[in-house]
C-alpha cells in the first residue's frame, strides 16, 4: 500500500487535475492524522475516504469530471480497499453498498471512476462470507458487474472479467465452489446461445457493438479465464453452444472457440475429472463435421489441436471408443499436413502426436498379428507415412513428418507379450526407421538433426541389439572397401538408457573397440596421425555407449563375469581417456537398480508391464541385481579407491562419486573395514607429516586420505564416526602446516556434527576450537565457520553467554575475500540470533572485561544485537565495518521482532559513522542505510530525515567507491518512500538542495525517456528485470533496485534492438549439376526449404585442377596456345559481328564528322596506335617501330595475378614455371575458359 501511495504524493503540484485531486486528498487526510497523532494504516486510510465519500454524496456533488472529488475517492478507495482486513470491510458493508450501488447508472460514462468502482468491488467480494453474498443489494451489484463483461470499452471490459475471476476463484470458506459460480455458468450459456443464433437482448447492446460476433467474442474473453471455476454439471451446455459459434463465420470466433475447447479437454484431462466427457463423442463428430480449408490459417490450428485434444480427452475416457475413431481423426488431420503454411503443418504435427498417444494395445496387437491385410489402422497409418516420405506433395513437411515418426516409435514402445524382448515398433516401424536412416546418409538431405531425432527415439525404444541388426555400423576398413556407407552418427546414441542387455555390449562393443584400437596404434605406427586420432575418437564414442548398456540391464549377473570386471579395471588404470565412461557406467549400474528397488511393486500395474520405457525389468530381477552388485563391492572398493589415489586432485571428483554411489549398497562390515585402513593410512601419514622437515612431504597423500574418509563418513556407524571426530579435533589436524589438511579437517568435523549420529560436548568443543584460532589457515575459514554454524543450535540456554566468543569471529568472516566464506559467515551470524531469540539466560559475569558483578540477563535478539553493535567501539576500521554489515543483515533477518526503540538507536548510532573519513565504514553505513530505507518502518525513518539528508548529500559529489550513484539511489528510495516535499524539506542548504533538484529532473527525463522508448517499441518483446542474485539480503544490498539508474552517462546513446525472426521461404528443388532428379522417389533428399544461395562455396574452385601425387600441392598447367589460324579466325568472327563501324570511328585510318557534317580523319598518333595495335603492322613500317609497337602491345597485357606483382621485384607470379606459393585466387584461373584462356605464367 505505501509504494502505490508513494507514486500518488506527488502530483500535488501535476497540472493535469485528475492526477492532482486524488494527491491533494490524500495529503490532505494525511495531515489529519497527524493532527490526531493516528497511524496510518489501511483501515484509518478506509474509515476516513468512507467519511468523505458520505459527505460528498449528502452535498450531492456527484459530478464525474476531471478535478472533482468523487472520481478523486472512489479512486483512493479501489487503491486502499484491498488491504482492508476482511473484518473491517464485513463491517461497512451495508454502509458501503448504500454509498456505492446507487452510483453504477451514473458511473456508466465515465470509464476511469467505473474502474475504481469495480476495483473497490473486487475486494468487497472477495471479503464477504457466505451469508452476506445473499444480501440483495450485493446480488445486483455482481449483476451489473457481470454485465459490464460486454462493454465496448476494452479497459472497462477487461476490468470487469478481473473481477469475475478473482471472486470466482476465490470462494468464501469452507466452500469449494463460490456460490455464484452456478449463476455465472447460466449466464454464459444463455448470452453465447443468443449470440450464435443472433438474437441479442437489449441488455447486451449498449448501442457502440451491436454485432453478434463481437459479442460472443467478449463472452468467450470471460468464459477462459472463468472456465477451471465453473460447475462440472455447467460445461456439457456451454460446449454445445462453443460448437455452433464456428457457424457465424467469424475466423477470430472460431479460433477462439476451438482453443477454449481444447484448453476445457486439456484442464479435464490434467485433473483428472470427467467434465464434459460423456459429450465427446458429439463434441468430436460436430468438430470433424466442420472442417476448415487448409488455406485458412487463422481457424485451421485451432481446429486441428481442438481435435487432436478431443481425441486424448476420449482416449482417458473410453479408450475402445477412441480407437474406433482414431483412423478417421488421423485422416482429418493428416490432410493439414501438407499445408504451405507452417503454423498449420505445426498444429497437425502436434495432434497428430496426440493421436499416437491414443494407440492402445490391442490396436498393436491386431496389427502384428494380421500382417498380412494391412487393413488395420496402424498399418494403414505406418503405410501412409512411409508413403508421404517420398511424396513431393509433402516435401516441405519433411520435419514435421519426422516429428510424427518419433511419437509413432515411442507409443508403440509396447511388448506384444508381458516381459518379452520384442517390441510393436520394432515389428511394425522397423522398415520406416531403415528408410530415414537412408535419408539420413544422403549428402544433400537438409533436416539431419530431426532424422536423429527419429532415429535416437528407436534407439531408446528398441535398443541398439535390434537397431545394429537392421543399421550396421560399417565403420571398420572391409565395410569402407565393400562400399558400405558409414553410419558414426549411430555412436552418440547408444550413451541413453535402452532395454538391450549388457551382454550384447560385451559380445558386440569390446571386440569392436579392440579391433580399433589396434587400427589405432597401426596408424600411428605408420605415422598417420589424423587416422589415429579417428580411430580414437571412435572408441571414446564406443565406451561412451558402456553406461547406456548399465541402465537397469536384466543381464548384470551373468554379464559382470570376472573377465569383463578385470577389463574395466584395466582401463580405469591404464586409459585415462576412457576412465570417465566406465565410471559413468559404473554409477549407472548401481543407481538405476536401486531406483527400481526402491518403487513399490504394488504400483506397477497391468499395462506397464507392456511398456518398454518403465518396464525393462521386474522389482525381484533389480533386487538380484543389487545383491550380486553387493558381493562385488569389495574388489570395487579396492579398484576405485587405487585409481582415486592415482588421479591427480582435480578429476578425483568423478571417482568420489561412484565410491558414494557402491557405498549405498555395501554392507555396514564393509564399510568398517575399509574406514579402518584409510583411517589408519590417514594417522600414519599425518605423523609422517608433521615430524618431516619438508612441508610438502606426504601432504598429497594425507589430504587424499581425508577425501576418502569424508566420501565413507555419511555411511559410518556411530562408534566409527566418534573416533574419527575425536582424532580430528586435535592440534596435529586443525593447526596443520598445510591449509588443505586443516580445511578437510573441519570439513570432517562439520559433517559428522551434521550426520546426527554423534553427541556432542558444545562447550567443550568451542573451548577446543578456539585454542586453534592462532594457527588457522585462510583456507580453513570457511569450514570453521560451517562448523560453528552446526555448533551453535546445541548451545545449553543457561550458558548463552557463550555467544559473546563467537561474534567477533562470525562479524570479521563477513568481510572475508571469498563469497562462499562470507555467505558461511552471515548464516553463522543468523544462526545465533535465531539461538538468541529461543531465550535463555546470558551471564555476563561470565563475560571477558566485565564485572564480577554483573547481573544475568534473559537471552533475546535486542540483547544480541547489543552484543554484536559492541564491535562499533572496535579499534580497526576494518572491524567497524564488519560490525555495520552484521548488524545489517539482523535488521533485516529479525526486523519483525526487534523492538522499534532499538531500531531508532541502531539508526542513530550507525547514522554518525557516515561523517567517518574512513571510506571503508562509509561504505558499509550506506549500504545499511539504504536496506533500512527498503526494510524499516517509515514513522522509525522520519523523524530522522533532517539528520539523514545533509549527510548524504555530504557524498553526493564524491566518485571514489562509486559513492554519488550510492547516495543517488538511496535518495531515489528515500523519494519515493517518503515523497519528494519532505526529502526536500530537509536537504537545508540551497547548494545541497540542488542536488536532489537534479536527481528528480533526471527521474523525470529517464522516465519520458522510458516511455518514449515503450511507446516506439510496443510490439518488441518487453525487458527483462532486473537479475537477482538468488539472496534476498544480497539484492537488497547491493542491488541498486533504481529504476533509472542507467542515466549516469548522459550522452549514452540508445541502441535500438532488432527483433531476429527466422525468415521462413518456400520449398524449392534443388539442382544437383547435369543429375536427373527422380520425384518419385527419394525426393525428401532433393528440395531445399533453405533460399537459393549462389554465393561461391570454399574449396569448389579447386575441384577444376589435379593435385600433385607427391606434393600434394594444386597443380595450375599453362593452357596450349591457341594456333595462329584459330586466332585469326576468332577475330575474324568478331569484326564481322559489327567491328568495323566501331573500327572506322576509333582507328588510325577512320573518321569521324562534325556538327556541321564535315568528313575530320582521325589523326595517326602513337598513342591512337598503341590502344589501336593489334600486332598486323604495315609491312612497309620501319624496324624500329615495329619494335616499339611489340613492346608497348606486350606493356598493355594484364597478365593474371597482376595486383599482387611486387612494384620493384619480379613478384610471385613467374613466367615460364609454375610457382605453387603464388598469391593467386584459384577461381581466377579456373573461370578463365574459351578465349583469352591464362595460364599460370600469364601466356595466353
Amino acid at each position: 500500500m505505501e509504494d502505490a501511495l508513494a507514486k500518488i504524493r506527488p502530483h500535488t503540484r501535476s497540472p493535469i487535475a485528475h492526477q492532482k485531486t486524488p494527491a491533494d486528498l490524500l495529503q490532505a487526510l494525511e495531515s489529519t492524522f497527524r493532527d490526531k497523532g493516528a497511524d496510518r494504516t489501511p483501515t484509518a486510510y478506509f474509515a476516513a475516504l468512507i467519511t468523505t465519500l458520505d459527505e460528498t454524496i449528502r452535498k450531492k456533488e456527484t459530478s464525474l469530471g476531471d478535478g472533482d472529488m468523487l472520481p478523486a475517492e472512489l479512486y483512493l478507495l479501489g487503491l486502499i480497499s484491498p488491504f482492508v482486513t476482511p473484518a473491517v470491510m464485513q463491517t461497512h458493508l451495508n454502509t458501503l453498498l448504500s454509498l456505492t450501488a446507487p452510483l453504477f447508472p451514473s458511473l456508466n460514462a465515465h470509464a476511469p471512476s467505473l474502474r475504481s468502482q469495480m476495483s473497490l468491488y473486487n475486494a468487497i467480494f472477495c471479503f464477504l462470507d457466505r451469508s452476506q453474498l445473499d444480501v440483495p443489494s450485493v446480488r445486483q451489484s455482481f449483476a451489473t458487474v457481470l454485465q459490464l463483461c460486454l462493454d465496448s470499452r476494452p479497459k472497462v471490459r477487461k476490468r470487469a472479467i478481473d473481477l469475475i475471476s478473482d471472486v470466482l476463484s476465490n470462494p468464501p470458506s469452507p466452500l469449494s465452489r463460490h456460490p455464484y459460480a452456478q449463476r455465472v455458468a447460466e449466464w454464459l450459456h444463455t448470452s453465447l446461445q443468443q449470440a450464435s443464433t443472433g438474437v441479442l437482448s437489449k441488455s447486451k447492446l449498449d448501442g457502440r457493438s451491436s454485432d453478434s460476433a463481437d459479442v460472443a467474442i467478449h463472452l468467450l474473453a470471460l468464459l477462459r479465464p472463468v472456465l477451471p471455476n465453473l460447475p462440472p454439471e455447467a460445461i456439457p451446455p456451454i460446449i454445445s453452444v462453443l460448437l455452433a459459434l464456428p457457424r457465424l463465420g467469424n475466423p477470430y470466433l472460431s479460433q477462439s472457440s476451438y482453443a477454449i475447447l481444447s484448453d476445457l479437454f486439456s484442464a479435464s484431462l490434467n485433473s483428472g475429472t470427467q467434465g464434459g466427457t460423456q459429450q465427446i463423442p458429439a463434441v468430436l463428430a460436430a468438430i470433424l463435421a466442420s472442417r476448415p480449408p487448409k488455406s485458412d490459417v487463422t481457424v485451421a490450428p485451432s481446429w486441428i489441436r481442438a481435435l487432436g485434444r478431443t481425441m486424448l480427452t476420449y482416449c482417458s475416457a473410453d479408450a475402445e471408443g477412441c480407437a474406433a475413431e482414431f483412423l478417421n481423426a488421423w485422416k482429418a488431420i493428416w490432410a493439414f499436413i501438407e499445408s504451405s503454411q507452417t503454423q498449420t503443418r505445426k498444429a497437425a504435427a502436434e495432434s497428430l502426436a496426440f493421436l499416437a498417444q491414443c494407440i492402445t494395445l490391442p490396436m498393436a496387437q491386431a496389427a502384428v498379428n494380421k500382417p498380412d491385410d494391412g487393413k488395420s489402422d496402424l498399418r494403414i497409418v505406418i503405410a501412409q507415412t512411409s508413403q508421404a516420405l517420398d511424396s513431393l506433395a509433402h516435401a516441405q513437411a519433411i520435419p514435421e513428418l519426422l516429428s510424427v515418426i518419433s511419437s509413432l516409435i515411442i507409443n508403440l514402445a509396447l511388448r506384444i507379450q508381458p516381459r518379452k524382448p520384442t517390441t510393436a515398433a520394432e515389428i511394425l516401424l522397423m522398415p520406416l526407421v531403415e528408410k530415414v536412416a537412408d535419408l539420413r546418409v544422403q549428402k544433400n538431405f537438409e533436416h539431419k538433426e530431426a532424422a536423429d531425432t527419429v532415429i535416437s527415439t528407436a534407439m531408446r525404444v528398441v535398443g541398439p541389439a535390434v537397431l545394429l541388426k537392421s543399421l550396421p555400423l560399417n565403420l571398420e576398413p572391409e565395410d569402407r572397401q565393400a562400399g558400405r556407407e558409414p553410419r558414426a552418427f549411430l555412436l552418440p546414441m547408444v550413451s541413453q538408457p535402452h532395454p538391450s542387455p549388457l551382454s550384447h555390449f560385451l559380445s558386440y562393443f569390446v571386440p569392436l573397440s579392440e579391433r580399433m584400437f589396434n587400427l589405432e596404434k597401426k596408424a600411428e605406427a605408420g605415422g598417420r596421425q589424423a587416422e589415429a586420432k579417428v580411430w580414437s575418437v571412435l572408441v571414446s564414442q564406443v565406451w561412451a555407449g558402456f553406461a547406456g548398456y548399465c541402465h537397469a540391464s536384466p543381464d548384470v549377473k551373468s554379464a559382470l563375469t570376472p573377465g569383463f570386471s578385470q577389463i574395466l579395471s584395466q582401463i580405469l588404470y591404464n586409459q585415462p581417456e576412457l576412465r570417465v565412461l566406465v565410471l559413468r557406467g559404473l554409477k549407472v549400474l548401481v543407481e538405476s537398480n536401486l531406483a527400481v528397488v526402491s518403487k513399490d511393486p504394488s504400483d506397477v500395474n497391468e499395462p506397464s508391464k507392456h511398456l518398454t520405457l518403465t518396464g525393462c525389468i521386474t522389482h525381484e530381477e533389480a533386487a538380484e541385481n543389487i545383491a550380486f552388485l553387493k558381493s562385488q563391492v569389495e574388489s570395487w572398493f579396492a579398484v576405485l579407491f587405487n585409481v582415486f589415489s592415482s588421479v591427480a586432485s582435480d578429476t578425483r571428483g568423478v571417482v568420489g562419486d561412484v565410491i558414494s554411489v557402491w557405498a549405498h549398497i555395501a554392507d555396514p562390515r564393509e564399510i568398517s573395514k575399509a574406514y579402518l585402513k584409510v583411517a589408519e593410512l590417514f594417522k600414519q601419514n599425518l605423523q609422517r607429516f608433521v615430524s618431516a622437515p619438508d612441508v610438502r612431504q606426504n601432504a598429497a597423500t594425507t589430504i587424499m586420505m581425508q577425501d576418502l574418509l569424508i566420501l565413507l563418513l555419511p555411511f559410518l556407524d556411530t562408534s566409527d564416526i566418534n573416533s574419527l571426530f575425536c582424532f580430528c579435533l586435535t592440534e596435529d589436524v586443525l593447526a596443520c602446516r598445510d591449509n588443505g589438511v586443516q580445511k578437510r579437517g573441519y570439513k570432517l568435523l562439520g559433517k559428522s556434527v551434521a550426520s546426527g549420529k554423534l553427541q556432542v560436548d558444545v562447550l567443550g568443543t568451542l573451548r577446543q576450537l578456539d585454542s586453534f584460532m592462532t594457527g588457522l589457515s585462510p583456507a580453513a575459514k570457511r569450514d570453521r565457520i560451517v562448523l560453528l554454524s552446526l555448533l551453535v543450535p546445541g548451545i545449553p540456554t543457561s550458558s548463552m553467554h557463550v555467544i559473546a566468543s563467537v561474534i567477533p569471529e562470525a562479524v570479521l568472516g563477513t568481510k572475508e575475500p571469498s563469497e562462499k566464506a562470507r555467505s558461511a559467515a552471515f548464516d553463522l551470524v543468523v544462526a545465533m540470533g535465531k539461538k538468541m531469540s529461543e531465550g535463555g539466560v546470558v551471564k555476563r559475569q561470565m563475560l571477558d572485561e566485565m564485572d564480577e558483578g554483573a547481573t544475568e540477563v534473559q537471552a533475546s535478539i535486542n540483547e544480541y544485537i547489543t552484543m554484536v553493535a559492541a564491535g562499533l567501539a572496535g579499534a580497526s576500521p576494518h572491524m567497524i565495518s564488519a560490525s555495520i554489515t552484521a548488524i545489517s543483515r539482523l535488521v533485516y533477518e529479525f526486523k519483525d521482532i526487534i523492538d522499534s526503540n532499538v531500531q531508532s538507536n541502531i539508526f542513530t548510532t550507525l547514522l554518525v559513522f557516515l561523517s567517518s573519513a574512513n571510506r571503508e565504514i562509509v561504505k558499509s553505513t550506506l549500504g545499511y542505510i539504504k536496506l533500512a530505507i527498503h526494510t524499516l518502518s517509515s514513522d522509525i525513518l522520519r523523524p530522522h530525515l533532517t539528520e539523514l539528508v545533509p549527510a548524504l548529500l555530504a557524498w553526493s559529489h564524491d566518485h571514489k567507491n562509486h559513492f554519488k550513484t550510492k547516495v543517488r539511489h538511496i535518495f531515489e528510495r528515500m523519494i519515493r518512500r517518503f515523497g519528494w516535499e519532505d526529502v526536500y524539506s530537509a536537504a537545508g542548504k540551497e547548494e545541497a538542495a540542488k542536488v536532489l533538484v537534479n536527481i528528480k529532473k533526471r527521474k523525470e527525463r529517464a522516465k519520458r525517456k522510458k516511455t518514449r522508448a515503450q511507446d516506439d517499441d510496443d510490439n518488441e518483446e518487453a525487458p527483462s528485470g532486473k537479475v537477482t542474485t538468488g539472496d534476498a539480503f544480497e539484492d537488497v544490498l547491493y542491488g541498486s533496485e533504481s529504476e533509472y539508474e542507467d542515466t549516469d552517462d548522459e550522452s549514452q546513446v540508445d541502441r535500438p534492438t532488432v527483433a531476429k525472426t527466422k525468415s521462413e521461404y518456400g520449398v524449392r528443388l534443388r539442382t544437383d549439376d547435369d543429375e536427373p532428379m527422380d520425384l518419385l522417389e527419394g525426393v525428401a533428399s532433393r528440395v531445399a526449404n533453405a533460399p537459393g544461395n549462389r554465393r561461391r562455396k570454399p574449396g569448389t574452385d579447386a575441384n577444376h585442377f589435379s593435385v600433385d601425387s607427391e606434393s600434394g600441392k594444386i597443380v595450375i598447367p599453362a593452357e596450349e596456345s591457341d594456333s595462329d589460324i584459330e586466332v585469326s579466325a576468332r577475330k575474324a568472327a568478331e569484326h564481322a559481328a559489327g567491328g568495323a563501324y566501331k573500327e572506322s570511328i576509333t582507328s588510325a585510318d577512320g573518321f569521324t564528322r562534325d556538327a556541321k557534317g564535315r568528313v575530320r580523319f582521325n589523326k595517326d598518333t602513337r598513342k591512337r596506335r598503341r590502344e589501336n595495335g593489334d600486332g598486323d603492322g604495315d609491312v612497309e613500317m620501319a624496324d624500329d617501330t615495329v619494335e616499339n609497337s611489340k613492346k608497348n602491345k606486350r606493356r598493355s597485357e594484364i597478365k593474371l595475378g597482376h595486383e599482387f606483382k611486387a612494384k620493384k621485384a619480379g613478384g610471385d607470379v613467374k613466367k615460364g614455371k609454375l610457382e605453387p606459393y603464388a598469391y593467386l585466387p584459384l577461381r581466377q584461373a579456373a573461370k578463365k575458359k574459351g578465349r583469352d584462356r591464362i595460364g599460370i605464367a600469364g601466356k595466353r
